[in-house]
């Protein structure tokens, strides 16, 4: 059985590294990629923008649990409807022939 080393390894410990200096970097930079003039991406922001954006958010969520609860609705039919069909056909009548 090989013997396990309590410090990482040096590869490992590089990605590691490296990983949390590519995220600092980018949280870091994130600001100023986005700003033109401190207008953002977006353009001139007011507080209608902001009212509509979080309108938006308010309907998305909810429409969002709904398609999905839809989707598991039907899924769950489905698997019924075929755990009742492997049920019938492992039904003792039909089994046999003649």
């Amino acid at each position: 059985m090989p013997r396990l080393s309590p410090r990482p390894r040096p590869r490992r410990r590089s990605l590691a590294l490296s990983l949390v200096g590519s995220a600092t970097w980018l949280l870091v930079l994130a600001p100023a990629a986005l700003a033109a003039d401190g207008r953002g991406f977006y353009g001139a922001t007011n507080d209608k923008v902001v009212v509509n954006w979080g309108f938006i958010v308010i309907i998305f969520f909810p429409l969002l649990a709904l398609v999905l609860t839809l989707i598991q609705n039907r899924l769950e039919k489905r698997k019924e409807a075929h755990k009742a069909a492997q049920l019938q056909l492992n039904d003792p009548r039909w089994r046999g022939g003649w």
